[in-house]
């Protein structure tokens, strides 16, 4: 590891980052881990670590990351590409229903924060609606403009929203989608949107659910891309802070569980959905610091289970292969102190991500069908989230039979297919 680049390219969380407040209590510390996204061109390239821990801070509740890594490391080249999920491109349809109620006329603006490669964007610009897209990551905006996504390669904040307004206008219509949660200016983000809505316009944050980390133990949505982790009444607390309020909530099926929060500058009644959510919350404990260090407890005996399910199938002469390398699968490999010796290789449907090797484990990533070709005997399922895509091509595209291996949600289990 390379500490001079540690400690260039991160700092360590003093106050609260929404709030300010230096009230903040440590939860969770998953170790010293590499960039969940920085895969590897040579299995024994050098590769930093970073602090892994995550903390709440007492005043405003929000669970965060004690340690922040310059955003130009984490995104400005990316290897996700969102158009590569079936489910991903099925629920665009889905949020592109969901949202076109709240536009009026195909002159409307609408403008997607991180927009990846576009795929979001596509249903309104085939509808005739003037779209935008802004991604820091310039290989991914050079892969959405080259399909029609106009898209700017910029981050997101008051000066840029600032320069769109000045050449497109006022936004109609503007949506983060697991965006939010990655931004350490965060009030510098929400500050822009709050600017760049018009004053009857709509947005439109998704972000992977508190209670649902909480409840069913999804550690593994931890890295250093999501600096925070938030329950309805933080994130509102946030989107308060800057005269924005919350109105109506969606259920998205990405990241094993999203809410898709609705939001305005006027003051709207909420709609049943959000009232139900936020009182769920409540009898839940979300925002409780117990039920987070209860957490902690839970996340250390899962390490323990699914390193002895591994183990146990390598010990008895079984070929275990993953599925998944994605962001999370590098939290829970490298928590699990896994490598090339326990995983041979790890499946990936991704181009950009064959031929490569994991973040700190070393893992060989390959096509789905190179690592099939070799008949193992069992998968772990990093891709989890994912499972009932993952599980049908199994069976129907490659007529694969063995044991899998599901790490997550709950208790690590293994089904037959």
């Amino acid at each position: 590891m390379d500490m001079n680049l540690e400690n260039k390219n991160s700092k360590k969380l003093l106050e609260c980052r929404i709030c300010n407040s230096s009230d903040i209590i440590s939860i969770l510390d998953l170790g010293k881990q590499p960039l969940a996204n920085s895969l590897k061109k040579e299995k024994t390239q050098s590769e930093s670590s970073f602090s892994l821990e995550i903390c709440q801070c007492k005043n405003c509740s929000v669970i965060q990351l004690t340690e922040t890594i310059d955003a130009k490391l984490l995104f400005n080249e990316y290897v996700w590409v969102t158009g590569t999920s079936k489910v991903a491109n099925q629920y665009s349809q889905i949020f592109f229903n969901r949202s076109k109620k709240y536009l009026k006329s195909k002159k409307d603006f609408i403008v997607e924060i991180a927009s990846n490669d576009g795929t979001f964007l596509k249903p309104f610009k085939e509808d005739g609606f003037n779209v935008l897209g802004v991604d820091p990551a310039s290989n991914i905006a050079e892969i959405a403009n080259r399909q029609g996504i106009k898209t700017i390669p910029n981050f997101f904040g008051l000066q840029s929203s600032k320069e769109i307004v000045e050449k497109e206008g006022y936004a109609n219509l503007i949506f983060a989608r697991n965006v939010i949660p990655h931004v350490e200016n965060i009030k510098d983000v929400i500050s822009g949107i709050s600017n760049l809505l018009s004053k009857n316009g709509v947005g439109i944050i998704e972000f992977h659910r508190a209670d649902i980390i909480l409840d069913e133990l999804h550690y593994d949505s931890i890295y250093h891309e999501h600096l925070f982790y938030f329950s309805i009444h933080s994130l509102t607390f946030l989107l308060n802070s800057f005269n924005l309020y919350t109105f109506d909530l969606d259920i998205s099926p990405i990241s094993g569980g999203s809410f898709v929060i609705y939001f305005s500058k006027e003051r709207k009644i909420k709609s049943n959905i959000l009232i139900k959510k936020e009182k769920e919350e409540i009898n839940l404990g979300v925002d409780n610091l117990i039920n987070w260090k209860n957490f902690s407890t839970k996340v250390l005996s899962h390490k323990k289970k699914i390193v002895q399910i591994v183990s146990e199938f390598n010990e008895a002469k079984k070929k275990v292969i993953a599925y998944g390398a994605s962001a999370r699968s590098s939290t829970l490999l490298n928590f699990c102190e896994f490598s090339y010796k326990d995983l041979e290789v790890i499946a990936d449907k991704s181009a950009m991500k064959q031929g490569l090797f994991t973040p700190g484990t070393e893992i060989p990533i390959v096509s789905p069908e190179d690592a099939l070709r070799n008949d193992p005997d069992v998968i772990l399922l990093l891709a989890w989230n994912f499972k009932d895509e993952i599980i049908e091509e199994l069976k129907t595209k490659y007529n694969w039979k063995g044991k899998l291996i599901l790490p997550l949600p709950y208790e690590p289990k293994v089904i037959d297919i």
